[in-house]
């Protein structure tokens, strides 16, 4: 049995809906290769966006297969948008936080074990 309750991850849907904003006439295949995700993933992201009332999906006249979408940003959705990518670049801000900590920490060590190494070379060097 599906799990109905499963929403899309917020890297996921912050990616998908900044593109759709950009590029509303994109296929779902070229949907997954920008945002580097399986088709299928998509297929359900851009379902979920549908029920939720977010995303609009109109046929693409011009299309010469009359196969090609529209992918619209209803104005639910452009508030979604901007909600979900207020909260993707905190968690990003956040990552980056502990990342330049890590980093800081990282060559705290390097600059210690270099020292300590100097004064292992000298003691080798004066015996």
């Amino acid at each position: 049995m599906k799990n109905k309750n499963r929403t899309p991850n917020l890297e996921t849907s912050s990616k998908l809906l900044r593109l759709l904003d950009r590029s509303p006439y994109l296929s779902q295949r070229e949907i997954a290769k920008n945002i580097k995700v399986s088709l299928g993933t998509v297929n359900y992201c851009l379902k979920s966006l549908v029920e939720s009332g977010a995303l609009k999906v109109e046929r693409f006249k011009e299309s010469p297969s009359k196969t090609k979408y529209l992918y619209l940003l209803t104005p639910k959705g452009i508030k979604e948008k901007t909600l979900i990518t207020k909260r993707f670049l905190k968690l990003k801000r956040k990552e980056y936080e502990r990342l330049n900590d890590e980093i800081e920490d990282l060559e705290a060590a390097l600059s210690e074990d270099d020292q300590s190494g100097q004064k292992n070379t000298e003691m080798i060097v004066v015996i």
